[in-house]
């Protein structure tokens, strides 16, 4: 029998792992949020995925392609556990706790401003709209979560868009830190109760 033949150029496929695709994206979503965008380099991706760096690039033209894509499928990850976290028989308000706590534990040491800022020079308009397509789809499921609250009557009748971005706005105060680095609470759950009571608040009013 004729033996099927990888196409030219292509890296060697192991069919018992992981995808190698799959590798590189994972590892380089580590490294990115460990070191930012600056001080990874291709070679440092290639090294942690065991694998040549033209097996990288064969993948990724350049570091900003690389970037782009673990990025959009980081966030991808993000809204599928949001919309996990957010669909349980909970109330919203318990959901929200738990979706705060996720989120905070999973960033508490990453400076996601300064992580953004120092990524986004250095990439272009089409992949920026790429990231902001992804997160814009991470905000719909939030929404989506806010309009049938309202739908039920469990939080007042309001604009789910301006309750979602309240929401996220507030919830970025859980990633301050002072120049010591301390947060402002002593714990992640104390964060996040006092982010949840401020925002529930908030929209509750006198209800």
């Amino acid at each position: 029998m004729e033996q099927i033949k990888r196409p030219l150029g292509r890296p060697p496929q192991d069919s018992k792992k992981k995808p190698t695709k799959t590798t590189i994206i994972e590892n380089a979503i580590q490294l990115f949020l460990q070191n930012g965008y600056q001080l990874v380099s291709m070679d440092d991706v290639a090294k942690k995925c065991g694998v040549t760096k033209a097996t990288v690039y064969y993948y990724y033209p350049t570091k900003a392609d690389l970037f782009t894509d673990a990025m959009v499928q980081m966030m991808l990850r993000i809204s599928d556990r949001i919309a996990d976290i957010l669909s349980t028989d909970k109330s919203l308000k318990e959901n929200l706790n738990d979706m705060v706590k996720v989120h905070l534990r999973a960033t508490f040491e990453i400076d996601l401003k300064a992580f953004t800022k120092e990524a986004k020079v250095s990439l272009s308009d089409e992949q920026l709209q790429q990231m902001n397509s992804v997160e814009e789809m991470m905000y719909n499921v939030i929404e989506k979560a806010m309009t049938t609250a309202i739908e039920i009557g469990e939080i007042p009748n309001g604009n789910p868009k301006f309750y979602t971005q309240l929401f996220l706005a507030i919830l970025s105060v859980g990633n301050y830190r002072d120049t010591d680095q301390n947060s402002i609470f002593a714990t992640i759950d104390e964060m996040a109760e006092h982010i949840i009571d401020f925002f529930w608040n908030g929209i509750m009013g006198n209800k």
